[in-house]
């Protein structure tokens, strides 16, 4: 039967799915609270320059492939993918590089100038996260964990692929040098996890960045909103911008509708909720409706870290920099930096960052002769009690002169448009439980059925996609969740 329903939210995970279930036959209406789509991916623009304000690492792109396919249409035809090389640029604390890309023979080389002993633990390693990757991606991904017996089935499989060891300790297992270990495990860090913590199952994003590429949409990851929505209304689909969903309407044990905040209702036969689960079940279901869900439950639960962003632009170009498209530049602490952010929910004096420079692949972001930049700190949630009103212009000068000092000369002097959000803006206005930036901490008793399910347990007929249902955060998690939630509801 064909059915009415209403998606809360568009990030990602809310396009993918609105884009879904018009293929299958349904009607969509997705409503989002912000005056643009794009959820985390939200695009500031500022005197020229256009900054992505959340993903910018395109992995595993075919996942776009096959919604604009499932829609009869080409994703080439709406965007444009080009591959980055290197991967990524990693920076140790005294500023020695280290690249890696999808060659094999080029990261070998790259360990070798590093440590020559750990060639071959990096090939054993790259071995085994392919059985893990097989297992992970390519066969769990895109299933539901609804019944405790799913999890029981699949069990054998990950205690024989080490899941109950963490990222680091895993990839510890294969390489000497710290520095490298660092460049190996710190992948959870981009799906909001703490590697010293994070289940050894993400360990196989490396090799799924082997095995597909790391990407950039030309125009930038807004660009990908873009095509996704324009997408979305050739299909006969609906977004409402300005419209914040106040409440889900439950009758007899099961969603009818959305409230929105202005008094209006919208009634449907589903609802899909892109918007952060802790949030969902909190504010947007009253309590009588929630016997799993309550607000204890919620309270207990571990949340990812947040982060502390800052866009900004240059009057003059930064190509001889040694800078890449993607570098990540690591603090000579790691394990207590991370310690501090995730446990003892502490703001640190030092800090590591990835810093994004799109404009070196895509000029177009930016006004002739000028670069473009994103800078992200990882930072407690707000649980550590920091009053950001206060601390973020402080933390700003902070990471701004360490840029200055270390990577880009004269930045100061150069810079013309900034904007920075802190862990007050996932909060305020990502309405993201705690101002965590990826919802759900992705350690092993958060993971599959442990997580938030994609079908609601306390509501027939409300769905779950995003960061903080399985599988996950990150483009491929939430995009696969889109796959999983039109496999729950079925076709028209």
């Amino acid at each position: 039967m064909k059915k009415n329903i209403i998606v809360i939210g568009s990030g990602f995970g809310g396009l993918a799915t609105a884009s879904r279930l018009l293929s299958s036959g349904h009607n969509v209406t997705v409503v989002e609270k912000r005056d643009k789509p794009g959820g985390r991916a939200y695009v500031y623009e500022k005197n020229g320059f256009k900054f992505d304000g959340g993903p910018t690492v395109i992995t595993a792109p075919f996942m776009f492939d096959d919604i604009f396919t499932a829609a009869g249409k080409s994703r080439s035809d709406y965007i444009k993918f080009v591959p980055c090389n290197p991967f990524y640029r990693i920076f140790d604390h005294n500023g020695d590089k280290f690249d890696y890309n999808g060659d094999p023979s080029f990261t070998l080389k790259e360990i070798e100038k590093r440590n020559p002993k750990d060639k071959e633990g990096y090939e054993a390693f790259i071995k085994t996260t392919k059985a893990i990757f097989d297992k992970g991606f390519v066969e769990l991904a895109d299933k539901p964990f609804l019944k405790f017996t799913d999890m029981l089935k699949v069990a054998p499989d990950l205690i024989k692929l080490q899941s109950y060891k963490t990222v680091y300790k895993y990839v510890s297992q294969f390489i000497e040098d710290d520095f490298l270990r660092r460049c190996f495990s710190f992948h959870p860090l981009l799906v909001g996890g703490n590697p010293f913590d994070t289940t050894s199952i993400y360990a196989m994003i490396h090799y799924l960045e082997r095995e597909w590429g790391v990407h950039y949409a030309m125009g930038g990851t807004g660009a990908i909103v873009d095509a996704m929505v324009r997408l979305i209304e050739e299909q006969g689909g609906t977004i409402r911008l300005n419209s914040e969903v106040d409440e889900i309407l439950i009758k007899n044990g099961k969603s009818t509708g959305v409230r929105l905040k202005d008094g209006e209702v919208l009634a449907s036969d589903i609802v899909v909720a892109n918007s952060d689960v802790a949030f969902t079940y909190k504010n947007l279901i009253a309590k009588r409706h929630r016997k799993k869900y309550t607000d204890r439950k919620i309270e207990r639960t571990k949340y990812s870290m947040s982060l502390f962003v800052i866009y900004f632009g240059t009057k003059k170009r930064y190509l001889d920099s040694g800078l890449a498209h993607h570098n990540i530049i690591l603090g000579e602490r790691y394990k207590g930096l991370l310690k501090d952010i995730f446990h003892k929910k502490e703001l640190a004096d030092d800090f590591s960052l990835y810093l994004h420079m799109p404009t070196i692949t895509d000029p177009s972001l930016a006004p002739e002769g000028h670069e473009g930049f994103y800078v992200l700190s990882p930072v407690p949630h707000l649980d550590s009690g920091t009053d950001w009103n206060e601390m973020a212009p402080k933390y700003r000068d902070a990471i701004m002169n360490f840029l200055e000092e270390n990577y880009l000369p004269g930045l100061q002097e150069n810079l013309v448009a900034e904007h920075y959000i802190d862990p007050l803006h996932f909060q305020d206005t990502l309405n993201s439980f705690k101002g965590s930036a990826f919802s759900v901490e992705p350690i092993l008793t958060q993971s599959a059925w442990f997580r938030p399910h994609n079908r609601s347990e306390d509501v027939r007929d409300l769905y779950f996609v995003g960061a903080g249902t399985h599988p996950g955060a990150g483009l491929p998690g939430v995009l696969s969740s889109a796959k999983i939630a039109e496999n729950l509801i079925g076709k028209a």
